[in-house]
């Protein structure tokens, strides 16, 4: 085979994979940047500025706040004790004597109170449960048990609790039934029970209603009863989703726990009375009264915590 002069005379041609000359981007010698730190991050300035007004406009706000408020109590105060009865007031109501004997003998009341709200609580969520449940049964088959449910909450949601206790506490021992109880903590945790049960079950049929019906039916489609679709698809939503009224409810309820003293039980509320009944002062009314708000708070802040941690939730698209 003939080479001709120019064929001898082109340059050869680098192999493939051939390295160049150190230095050119893209080839073995080259820096690259690989293996180096990431830059650490600096905040601009104008960030830097946007925070610093941030912290400088809460600081404000607080100072702000905490000024009004001592500016409202000053004047509050002032406006009490310039009142023209006001002594008259504070020997009657907040004589420091009668709060010291009262004290010890109201947080003995109180452990009634806290046992009634325990015991109460338990059977109020489950009564209410059922009726709400009734309440939500489908088919006309099911039409009497749902007419007695709304019945029942409806009479127990008109009847005043007072009524209700003065009924239940002061009829039932009238009637001298064999086998039923005289005890007026008995009957009036009966009564409480009767009438949040009702509020209860309202909560909770809300909630069971707020459920949409495709749940229902996603749970019947991968074979589920209804009876299991209610339980492990429908009710836990439907809890969930109504804890905050529930605990406002419980709030409640321990408040209404010192009206069974109107049966003779020593609750804090009893225990109080009966300190007033013997020396005319009422600053056994204000103990009693302050203990039940100290126990309160704690249950209405938790609420709260609650309710809001739920609505974030809700608003972060997590499951409620």
């Amino acid at each position: 085979m003939t080479v001709t002069k120019e064929e001898s005379q082109e340059e050869p041609e680098e192999e493939p994979g051939e390295p160049g000359e150190p230095g050119e981007p893209g080839e073995p010698g080259a820096d690259s940047g690989e293996g180096d730190m990431p830059e650490a991050y600096v905040p601009s300035q104008r960030r830097i500025e946007r925070e610093r007004h941030k912290r400088a406009r809460a600081r404000r706000a607080t100072a702000v706040a905490a000024l009004s408020t001592l500016v409202t109590g000053v004047v509050l105060y002032l406006v009490v004790v310039n009142a023209p009865g006001w002594s008259r007031t504070k020997e009657t109501f907040f004589n420091g004597q009668y709060a010291r004997e009262a004290f010890p003998k109201v947080l003995e009341g109180l452990w009634l109170n806290v046992r009634l709200l325990l015991i109460c609580g338990v059977a109020v969520l489950v009564l209410g449960m059922l009726i709400a449940i009734a309440r939500t049964l489908r088919g006309p088959v099911f039409f009497p048990v749902r007419a007695l449910a709304a019945a029942y909450t409806d009479f127990f949601r008109g009847l005043p609790l007072i009524i209700n206790l003065m009924i239940v506490v002061l009829g039932v021992p009238a009637l001298r039934l064999q086998g039923v109880t005289v005890d007026p903590v008995l009957l009036g945790g009966t009564a409480l029970t009767l009438t949040y049960s009702a509020y209860v079950a309202e909560v909770f049929r809300a909630g069971i209603e707020s459920v949409h019906p495709s749940q229902r039916a996603a749970a019947r489609s991968l074979g589920l009863t209804n009876r299991q679709a209610l339980r492990y698809v429908v009710l836990p939503q439907a809890v969930r989703r109504q804890v905050p009224p529930l605990l406002n409810d419980l709030v409640s309820l321990q408040k209404d726990t010192g009206l069974v003293s109107i049966g003779g039980a020593v609750d804090a509320v009893r225990a109080a009375d009966i300190i007033v009944g013997r020396s005319l002062n009422y600053t056994p009314y204000i103990v009693a009264g302050l203990v039940f708000v100290a126990l309160t708070i704690p249950m209405t802040r938790f609420t709260d915590w609650i309710t809001a941690r739920m609505d974030r939730q809700r608003a972060q698209g997590g499951t409620i």
